[in-house]
């Protein structure tokens, strides 16, 4: 994994404010605030292109389950799960968030740990 994570300054703020309203568990809360903490905070025009980020199309491998997915990261009003549009406050999403291609994120989700290697971000026009 990236040391730090980069973060425009929107998603920064809403995952700040996401932790804030107890949305994730104690342990997503502990790594989210130390990660926020590193965070390079960026305008979305100086965020470098292979950087996880909202209206980015994110391929990843699922080590877990060794599944290959491509989803278009969104914001949470913006949700499609029939169309692979996930919430970048999805379990997947906040995992990812700020993290490169070719880094590998293990998350603590509620729904079980993640282990999930970032294969490819694409610009979404």
């Amino acid at each position: 994994m990236s040391q730090n994570i980069i973060l425009t300054t929107g998603i920064y703020d809403l995952i700040k404010d996401h932790v804030r309203r107890k949305k994730v568990t104690i342990q997503e809360e502990e790594l989210l605030l130390n990660q926020l903490k590193h965070a390079t905070q960026v305008l979305r025009k100086n965020l470098p292109e292979d950087i996880v980020s909202i209206n980015k199309r994110v391929t990843y491998k699922d080590h877990f389950n060794d599944v290959e997915k491509t989803i278009l990261l969104v914001g949470p009003e913006k949700v499609k799960v029939s169309k692979n549009r996930i919430s970048v406050l999805s379990d997947e999403g906040i995992a990812m968030v700020g993290y490169k291609e070719g880094d590998i994120v293990e998350w603590p989700a509620k729904k079980g740990n993640l282990k999930l290697e970032i294969l490819k971000v694409e610009e979404v026009a």
